[in-house]
């Protein structure tokens, strides 16, 4: 299966736009061939990190996969008409982790699932439900709470042991992309997966919007209506801040940092 990155109008970033589907069967040709790879998503948050970090930009540009999770990504890549080729509805092209990992279960050959990310008892959810999705596999878990140096340590030893195909690293953005930059060479070839905060989300611990609610691009409004404190600056504040990286890069500056 050939995937090509499109641009993202305004927001001069790439994106791989699949639908669920399509993202299970490159999986499943993933897993066979056995060799690391590295799955990624695309939101207003990645896209301000990108235009401001120079080595997670790095790490988006030698990404297998950059998925469209955000509603805005999706509406302004909806805006070059390149979807426009038969496939099927723009909303269908959104993947947030939520979207694609509950279709796990069609991913052929996936026998070996590490979750590493959360609190204990999330954790332990997402593995237990993970087991439902995809039965027959085994599925080990690994909490991400308090994360430092020595737990990277154990992480990479315990991935090493359990050598697992597909991996759900859920350390929220941009410490876990930053691990895998920083770590992938030394860890087992498998499918890496930047997951945020779905593995809460899968076990049931974090409510999940409704999926209507998600289709209209709204997600933003309930999780500031149900955690103020923790999206407060990515809703209010952070678009500030990308609308004046990118008015920089249009007038040739460098962000600060570059």
């Amino acid at each position: 299966m050939t995937l090509e990155r499109q641009r993202v109008p305004f927001l001069d970033v790439d994106a791989t736009p699949v639908t669920v589907s399509e993202l299970t069967a490159l999986l499943t040709a993933y897993v066979a061939e056995g060799r690391t790879r590295t799955v990624v998503g695309h939101n207003l948050h990645s896209v301000t990190l990108l235009h401001s970090d120079p080595g997670f930009r790095s790490f988006y540009d030698h990404s297998d996969v950059v998925l469209i999770d955000g509603a805005p990504v999706l509406w302004l890549w909806a805006k070059t008409g390149e979807e426009d080729d038969g496939r099927g509805p723009v909303m269908d092209y959104r993947l947030g982790s939520t979207d694609w990992i509950p279709a796990l279960g069609n991913v052929v050959g996936l026998q070996r699932i590490a979750v590493i990310g959360a609190g204990a008892v999330a954790n332990a959810g997402a593995v237990a439900k993970l087991r439902e999705i995809v039965p027959g596999a085994r599925v080990d878990g690994m909490p991400g709470e308090d994360w430092n140096h020595d737990v990277e340590d154990a992480a990479v030893q315990w991935l090493a042991g359990l050598r697992p195909q597909l991996v759900l690293l859920g350390l929220g953005m941009p410490l876990q992309e930053q691990v895998l930059a920083r770590r992938l060479p030394m860890l087992p070839p498998a499918v890496y997966c930047a997951v945020g905060g779905a593995i809460e989300q899968i076990a049931g611990v974090q409510k999940l919007a409704p999926r209507w609610i998600g289709r209209l691009g709204l997600e933003w409004a309930w999780r500031l209506m149900l955690h103020p404190q923790r999206v407060a600056y990515r809703v209010f504040g952070e678009p500030w801040v990308l609308l004046g990286l990118l008015l920089r890069r249009r007038l040739g500056r460098p962000a600060q940092g570059q």
